[in-house]
């Protein structure tokens, strides 16, 4: 979670992120909470839906048909001017908090760590699929999760298909920039050049601190 949060928020602190919220203009409309839930696609949609279900009536239920409405776009409309007040006043509810970490769990964690396992992979390899999947997305076309591991699969065998795994990582991560590149705002590969691909020549498969990295520029550490 820190490791994604340095590239998500410029922070360590992934608690600190619940109550985030901007539009980032990069075409998904508002993004949000711990893993950048999108008024765009779908998955703050589904977010709300998922706390409403546990707290009716709560601060964020009235933007309901608002975020049904601009799912697939980049439109505020219904959701200005007050939604990012009330998201932040919605991030002090534990019950909130909690719905942000199921979804995260259930839309992008588990699925990506299951599939690093099922692919031979170990912690690194499991770190280096979930920051793709937060970034581009469950799917099977080009530039989502699905897309980039059939073309690194292309390149090199998984180690779970006898591959050596650092070799099959660097084909996953040249994939991932590839992906990256074809979308103006992920355009910064850093957070693979500075952060993963830094790990990965260190040689540290399993996540061992001391970590040391860099995402746009900035440094960051794990020490213990």
């Amino acid at each position: 979670m820190e490791l994604v949060s340095s590239a998500e928020n410029s922070s360590l602190d992934w608690k600190a992120q619940y109550k985030y919220i901007e539009d980032i203009d990069d075409g998904r409309g508002y993004t949000a909470g711990i893993i950048g839930f999108c008024s765009g696609t779908g998955d703050m949609l589904d977010l709300v839906e998922l706390y409403i279900a546990r707290r009716p009536g709560n601060v964020l239920a009235k933007y309901l048909p608002a975020l049904r409405k601009v799912n697939g776009t980049d439109s505020h409309r219904g959701l200005d001017p007050h939604f990012p007040k009330d998201w932040r006043a919605a991030a002090a509810d534990p019950v909130f908090r909690q719905a942000q970490n199921d979804e995260r769990d259930r839309v992008y964690f588990d699925p990506a760590v299951a599939q690093a396992r099922a692919d031979g992979l170990r912690a690194l390899g499991q770190f280096v699929y979930y920051d793709a999947m937060v970034m581009h997305g469950p799917g099977s076309d080009p530039v989502s999760f699905g897309g980039i591991r059939k073309a690194a699969m292309k390149k090199a065998r998984t180690p779970a298909q006898g591959g050596d795994e650092v070799a099959y990582l660097n084909a996953f991560l040249d994939a991932r920039k590839a992906a990256m590149k074809t979308e103006e705002a992920h355009s910064d590969t850093s957070r693979v050049d500075t952060a993963q691909r830094v790990f990965l020549k260190n040689g540290d498969l399993d996540l061992d601190p001391p970590l040391r990295w860099k995402v746009y520029g900035d440094s960051y550490q794990i020490l213990g």
